[in-house]
């Protein structure tokens, strides 16, 4: 059995933002693995996300693939990895934790075991309440905020003025919005679709680490 977390906040008011990338992959897997097992069984037709209050989590199991969303928002979300793994009797190495990550640029992904970005607040309460970091981190980039400063940077090289040209470019650099207000913003733009595009990926090569056939879920 294995269990896939996927991390953000609860409610409306956080649906689309950057922080809640984990719950919209989450989605997404399910979408494909039901369509995939629908076509099999009947059994699994509308299948939906039920809250399980004893958990602090929405699951969805297919087959012996757990999906859960915790609902104790994000920067408690290992008091809910933790009652999910012991309820389960899961070893960490049959954990998939999906979260958003601001060491990697938007549009980029990692699966690595054990390892995760610098600063992220759910994550640090899973390692304090599992006393451990050995687990599947799946790391999906949403770092977008330097799209400024690369230009400012060209300009600098190109500019004959080029003490003013720095000078402009520390300034925007300190503008820049902080990673916690970040996060919490919704994508913008063509953000959007570079993210779709981006859990497409993710979803299938999490088929693919789950034993699934990326050819039928579709």
């Amino acid at each position: 059995m294995k269990l896939i977390v996927g991390l953000g906040n609860p409610g409306e008011m956080y649906k689309g933002t950057r922080h809640n990338t984990g719950f919209l992959v989450l989605d997404a897997l399910k979408t494909r693995m039901t369509k995939f097992q629908a076509s099999n069984s009947k059994q699994f037709q509308n299948l939906n996300f039920k809250l399980h209050k004893r958990l602090d989590s929405e699951i969805l199991q297919v087959g012996d693939v757990i999906l859960a969303k915790p609902q104790t928002f994000m920067n408690r979300s290992g008091i809910a990895v933790k009652k999910l793994t012991t309820s389960y009797k899961l070893q960490t190495n049959n954990l998939y934790v999906v979260h958003d990550d601001l060491d990697i640029p938007l549009g980029k992904f990692k699966i690595q075991l054990g390892k995760g970005p610098r600063v992220h607040g759910g994550l640090r309460s899973i390692y304090e309440e599992l006393g451990s970091e050995d687990f599947w981190h799946v790391r999906l980039g949403i770092e977008n905020r330097f799209r400024e400063t690369r230009s400012t940077n060209r300009e600098i090289r190109n500019n004959v003025q080029i003490l003013n040209a720095r000078k402009h470019f520390q300034q925007t650099s300190k503008a820049m919005i902080s990673g916690k207000e970040y996060v919490l913003q919704d994508f913008a733009g063509e953000e959007k679709a570079v993210i779709e595009g981006l859990i497409e990926q993710v979803v299938l090569e999490l088929v693919g680490k789950l034993g699934g056939d990326k050819e039928h879920i579709q």
